[in-house]
């Protein structure tokens, strides 16, 4: 039972946060068309920062209390942090470069 109410919880801190900066960051995104078009790796980006968070952060709080609870590497929270920056700055330098 644990199991399946830490599925929801990760689904909805997806879905809430995930959600909430998407919104925040879409503005940045109508600067022209092209960035628009591209504005779904920005979404990516948003995502791989929110399993950087919860599996540094969250999974600590919640329900599950199993065996494969343990923070990612530094060198991998550093390295899916900048793909998750380059990720969200993409769309505007394709924006800069196509136009």
């Amino acid at each position: 039972m644990r199991v399946i109410l830490e599925l929801i919880r990760i689904v909805f801190i997806f879905l809430l946060l995930g959600g909430l900066a998407g919104l925040a960051i879409e503005n940045i995104y109508t600067i022209n068309d092209v960035t628009e078009r591209y504005q779904w790796i920005g979404a990516l980006g948003i995502y791989v920062s929110l399993f950087v968070l919860y599996r540094n952060k969250f999974q600590f709080s919640g329900w599950y209390k199993g065996k494969g609870r343990k923070r990612l590497s530094k060198a991998a929270t550093i390295n899916l942090l900048s793909c998750s920056i380059f990720m969200l700055t993409l769309p505007i330098i394709l924006g800069l470069i196509i136009n």
